[in-house]
């Protein structure tokens, strides 16, 4: 990896950024939120405690889409599903967690009595306990990465088949979680969450705790990327993007590497799913949906693939927009989405980072 890059990166100003962002989430946003109060124009409402939340959780997953396209060169068309699966495990949860505080007053989730269950399925049995919920968000993604990894790495299978491949495993996903009889509410999802161990989902503590557990899991997978990224098994990785042919002849096998990463993308993944779930308060199929995974490699090309940095700025700036775009012109949002795909392939193609470093190398040049 180029030396100055990674010292642009992840230098003092990096560093310095970091430290800021860590003390705007964690300490000013809660004080904006709880303790200004609402008649100030300094206070921060729920809304946007929510919304910013929501954007860290879509950054999560770009960044994880760049540890297997910008650093490994394995465009995935199908991480919607890992985020959707994540999802899922942490509304399993929840919707347990109701109790019977539901509609019908049962101990089985209202979808359930509506679609005359009579008992819980196998795979839901422990869901009521958050710790073993959590351990199937990240056990069901991972193991399903695993075993589609291998088998589609040790066949070879790379590139736009490759891609292919995993938009249609998550499309068939999405078809198979919209049916009823699989258990996990048909096209509705679960949604009307009540508590999350024990507290009020909608009180705006619960939303801070949430809002702050997300900032920090964004800050230790950027650092856990940076670890990887700058470390040998990161230059290994690169090797297989850039020519994986020589690799092999250099005495390297890429099935573990890149089976490594790619089931490392997918449970970093379906933890930004888990952190989505209670703060915007629903799961449904929806998330699993082809154009859901587009998007997840558009932010990552607009911010700059093989950045780390560039995929979170995309997340957030397309969301951003997409949050005001989709209130103000909601029928044109895809066509204005697609344009914005088709300007950076044209004009920027190593994205709004990758643009920022050439200004600055220019400008290195003539000093």
């Amino acid at each position: 990896m180029n030396k100055t890059l990674t010292a642009r990166l992840f230098g003092p100003k990096a560093w310095a950024a970091l430290a800021a962002f860590a003390a705007v989430t964690l300490i000013l946003v809660p004080i904006l939120n709880l303790v200004v109060p609402e008649t100030s124009a300094l206070h921060l409402s729920t809304y946007w405690v929510t919304l910013i939340g929501k954007i860290m959780c879509y950054a999560i997953v770009a960044l994880a889409m760049d540890l297997v396209w910008g650093y490994t060169g394995i465009l995935s068309l199908g991480h919607g599903i890992f985020f959707a699966l994540g999802g899922y495990g942490m509304g399993m949860y929840l919707m347990r967690a109701i109790g019977r505080e539901g509609n019908y007053q049962s101990d089985l989730p209202d979808f359930m009595v509506f679609l005359n269950w009579k008992e819980l399925p196998w795979y839901w049995q422990g869901t009521e306990h958050f710790l073993w919920a959590m351990l199937l968000v990240v056990l069901v993604p991972g193991l399903l990465a695993f075993i589609f990894g291998y088998f589609a790495f040790r066949s070879r299978i790379k590139g736009v088949y490759f891609s292919i491949i995993t938009q249609a495993m998550t499309y068939a996903a999405m078809l198979l979680f919209f049916r009823n009889e699989t258990g996990f509410g048909g096209n509705n999802g679960f949604t009307d969450f009540k508590r999350i161990l024990g507290f009020h989902i909608a009180a705006p503590e619960t939303r801070v705790v949430l809002f702050g557990l997300t900032a920090t899991a964004l800050i230790g997978f950027l650092l856990l990327g940076r670890y990887i990224v700058t470390s040998k098994l990161g230059r290994v990785l690169a090797a297989i993007r850039d020519a994986e042919s020589r690799v092999m002849f250099s005495g390297y096998n890429p099935l573990p590497y890149k089976l490594f990463i790619w089931t490392l993308s997918a449970v970093i993944c379906a933890i930004a799913g888990a952190l989505y779930v209670p703060q915007v308060g629903i799961i449904n199929p929806g998330e699993m949906s082809p154009a859901n995974s587009i998007e997840i490699a558009i932010w990552t090309a607009v911010g700059g693939r093989g950045t780390l940095i560039g995929p979170l700025i995309g997340a957030g700036l397309i969301n951003g927009v997409k949050s005001w775009f989709t209130v103000a012109f909601p029928e044109v949002w895809l066509y204005f989405l697609g344009l914005i795909f088709i300007l950076v392939t044209l004009w920027l193609p190593r994205g709004v980072v990758g643009q920022i470093q050439s200004y600055f190398s220019k400008q290195e040049k003539r000093a």
